[in-house]
């Protein structure tokens, strides 16, 4: 049998909203993690498992080995990705997985501005999208001048989420600092890798991003929504989420920045408000979001817009969707919950009492989970099952910290 596609990445949300949206619609998908546990492997709709390990490394030479391996058993004609890891990789051999099969990635110049947060600024800048003020600190050496331009709390960001080359590459995400120590062991973890730091002022409003299905000049597809909660809390992935109209402003800036890139195929566009409501651009995500089935329970079927887009075909013309729908990933809003309650009285951390009464008052209301699907339950099972174990090995791992510590005292 010859697959239509080939989902990498099954160990995320995305992958799995990505198998149920093709195999829903006909499509032949074939799905590839490095677990056989995995939900995305475990949909009805997944017509072939592919599993790679160990080591469980998405990001390295042997997994680009793998892929080609499967793009011959399969047939696959589409490969689509989700990990930063994986697309670096895909990125710099693209030029020889290109003539086998078609990949869901933007092109490369516009893709080199969208993952690179410091050109993704400049060039919004030049647009007069506002973005946060930020020190660009290349060294330790230039964090003091930065904290005196900034001040703190602050945030310190990488210029690119994933850094690093094979066994040494990791995914860095922001963190928030509230004094010179924190700053600078920060600033530390990621100029080790040779990459400037954003160290930007903290914006703690509500977070907004507006999506879209771009191709030659045309929008298929506009989407928005908020995230209520993210894990981690200054924000990470959305755990928590709702779809809304698109605002008049991070629309017309996200889509500006968009076109102006020429940003082809599937992109998300986050935006975080200030105390007086102004939006500043934080980012572009020029993939599949962890986010994504908000926008597909609410009308907008991204990953089959991706896929016709990726793949050659008619794209289909999708305007309008449901606005107020909600969506809840109940493992990373405990994960969030959790955080929350350690880090009180950090800035943009709610006091406890009320993180606990937000977490409960949400189960009253009605919305979709992540993974949870009465035609395709045994992802959610996969899901939760795996949540369990990773929740037991952390807390087993605390419980060995504190007895070693115990016992060098």
């Amino acid at each position: 049998m010859r697959f239509d596609a080939l989902v990498l990445n099954a160990s995320l949300r995305q992958s799995l909203v990505t198998v149920r949206s093709l195999g829903r619609r006909g499509l032949r998908v074939a799905a590839a993690g490095t677990e056989r546990t995995l939900p995305a492997l475990a949909s009805r709709w997944c017509g072939r498992r592919l599993v790679f390990g160990p080591p469980p490394d998405e990001a390295s030479g042997d997994y680009l080995d793998k892929i080609r391996e499967w793009i011959d058993e399969t047939g696959a004609r589409t490969l689509i990705p989700s990990h930063d890891g994986t697309i670096a990789l895909l990125r710099e051999h693209r030029s020889q997985l290109e003539p086998r099969v078609r990949l869901a990635l933007a092109n490369e110049p516009a893709l080199a501005v969208a993952v690179n947060k410091q050109r993704t600024q400049v060039w919004a800048k030049r647009l007069g999208i506002p973005v946060p003020r930020e020190a660009v600190v290349r060294t330790v050496d230039d964090l003091p001048a930065a904290l005196k331009e900034i001040g703190l709390p602050a945030v310190v960001k990488p210029s690119e989420s994933w850094l690093g080359t094979g066994q040494e590459a990791v995914r860095v995400a922001p963190v928030l600092v509230v004094t010179a120590t924190e700053a600078r062991r920060a600033v530390e973890q990621v100029t080790r890798f040779e990459e400037p730091v954003l160290f930007q002022q903290l914006l703690s409003g509500r977070r907004e991003a507006v999506s879209f299905l771009y191709s030659n000049g045309q929008m298929y597809a506009r989407f928005a929504q908020w995230a209520v909660r993210t894990h981690p809390p200054l924000g990470g992935n959305s755990v928590l989420r709702q779809s809304i109209a698109i605002p008049r402003d991070t629309g017309r800036h996200a889509e500006a920045l968009v076109r102006d890139l020429d940003l082809e195929g599937y992109s998300e566009v986050e935006f975080r408000r200030d105390a007086d409501g102004t939006p500043y651009l934080m980012e572009i995500n020029p993939r599949l979001s962890a986010s994504v089935e908000v926008a597909v329970r609410a009308g907008v079927d991204f990953p089959y817009l991706l896929y016709q887009w990726a793949s050659g075909a008619p794209i289909e013309q999708q305007n309008g969707y449901r606005i107020g729908g909600w969506m809840r990933y109940l493992g990373g809003d405990i994960e969030a919950t959790v955080d929350c309650l350690q880090q009180r009285g950090r800035p943009g951390i709610s006091r406890p009492v009320k993180t606990i009464v937000d977490f409960g008052v949400t189960f009253l209301k009605p919305m979709g989970y992540d993974y949870f699907d009465w035609r395709d339950p045994l992802p959610a099972v996969r899901a939760t099952s795996g949540f369990i174990r990773t929740t037991f090995k952390r807390l087993g791992s605390r419980m060995r910290k504190a007895v070693l510590g115990k016992a060098a005292l």
